[in-house]
């Protein structure tokens, strides 16, 4: 078997996994893919190599009390998977890289305790992003880790992109727009080439729709400006989460509701976004499947804003060539597709009507001005092909290091 790379993606009550094959020239293929779901629930463990069904299998809720008890099973499922040999490094995606991180990193004991001051920055994210990689430091301490930040895409941005209008010192400190979902975007921008040639290294703005949503402006391939700030409940409305809001807001309920950190910390991460507009689910699917008149409010809100932030990001490129849409809604919602495009034909976008009903790879007529795609994106995939890349540079500089 040849050498591979474990790609993790951990969340509170779930672990999203993949093996990925690789060569001496860091090509990545993916081997199977996983999941560890229902953990402090229902317990189920699945994989697949393609159409193979490798492990299908489920606990009771006290037999897996944790995600540290889940990634024991997983690991010893990959281990069993490659007849004892473990992989040559592990991947993680880590949702905030903070100021101070804007590669992927190979991560000890210093880089993971600086990872953990950046929890209040992605409460929902990052603790599970980093509770993998406290573990296997711990129990495989010789396993090279290296750690894929959302945020890395986004950090050549210009400044004046990046800034607030706050006083330098808060600034300096690192209060700044990150963005985020980069890992997501830069499987975008390198899949253009073969995907939606007509793009390569022209201004396209890329909708990553989902639980979490959020746009990028792409110039050549690289980002110029994203929805997203200095957290993941800035932009777009999203599943649970209210994107951009008056700061004003949250004095309010501060000062004459009373509220308190902890109860605007559930408020903002949990009970806005389409959930709340809505008061029936944060799922689209259901809400598209509501004849509640309040599940239409909620979709068209969420439409109306992508449209607003497709402006904006026209402008900061000062003009538009593509729309890519991506992630789960992005992908697999035509009628959010369809409501999106509707409001966007001011740039000249024209819909195909069949084509985006089937999702098919272009949406757009050959008429259109501006072309429109839909492009499945795959961060897992970014994130074996950055893990091989940082191993093989470590690598290098120990070489160096020695002929030096």
């Amino acid at each position: 078997m040849s050498d591979t790379i474990f790609v993790v993606n951990a969340g509170s009550s779930s672990i999203k996994f993949q093996l990925f094959s690789v060569d001496g020239r860091g090509r990545c293929d993916r081997l199977m893919k996983g999941m560890f779901e229902g953990i402090g629930s229902r317990p189920h463990l699945s994989a697949a190599d393609g159409e193979k069904t490798l492990i299908d299998r489920s606990w009771k809720a006290n037999e897996i009390d944790g995600v540290s008890s889940a990634l024991e099973e997983v690991v010893k499922f990959v281990r069993e998977y490659g007849k004892g040999r473990m992989p040559i490094a592990v991947g993680h995606r880590v949702v905030h890289g903070g100021p101070s991180y804007s590669a992927p990193t190979i991560v000890n004991e210093t880089v993971l305790r600086q990872l953990e001051a950046f929890v209040p920055l992605a409460p929902l994210h990052q603790p599970n992003n980093l509770a993998p990689i406290r573990l296997l430091l711990t129990r495989q301490p010789h396993l090279t880790q290296v750690a894929c930040f959302d945020t890395a895409f986004h950090r050549g941005h210009p400044e004046i992109a990046d800034r607030y209008a706050i006083p330098e010192d808060l600034y300096l400190e690192g209060i700044r727009r990150y963005g985020f979902h980069g890992l997501s975007y830069e499987y975008i921008a390198d899949s253009l080439s073969t995907a939606a040639s007509e793009l390569v290294g022209k201004k396209v703005i890329v909708a990553h729709l989902g639980s979490g949503a959020s746009m990028c402006a792409l110039v050549g391939g690289r980002s110029v400006e994203s929805t997203m700030g200095f957290t993941a409940l800035d932009g777009l409305p999203m599943g649970t989460r209210p994107g951009q809001i008056d700061a004003g807001v949250i004095l309010y309920l501060m000062d004459q509701k009373r509220l308190g950190s902890r109860e605007l910390y559930d408020l903002l991460y949990a009970q806005c976004g389409l959930k709340g507009l809505s008061g029936i689910s944060n799922d689209v699917r259901e809400l598209l499947a509501s004849s509640d008149p309040r599940a239409k409010l909620a979709l068209d809100y969420f439409a109306y804003r992508i449209a607003l932030f497709a402006g904006m990001l026209t402008a900061a490129m000062r003009g538009l060539d593509g729309f890519v849409f991506t992630a789960g809604i992005g992908e697999h919602a035509p009628s959010v597709r369809e409501a999106v495009i509707r409001q966007l034909d001011w740039l000249g976008i024209e819909l195909d009507d069949e084509a985006n009903k089937k999702s098919a790879l272009r949406i757009s007529t050959p008429a259109s001005k501006v072309g429109c795609y839909v492009i499945p994106t795959d961060e897992e995939q970014m994130i074996a092909r950055h893990t091989w890349r940082a191993i093989a540079e470590h690598a290098g500089s120990n070489v160096r290091e020695m002929r030096a």
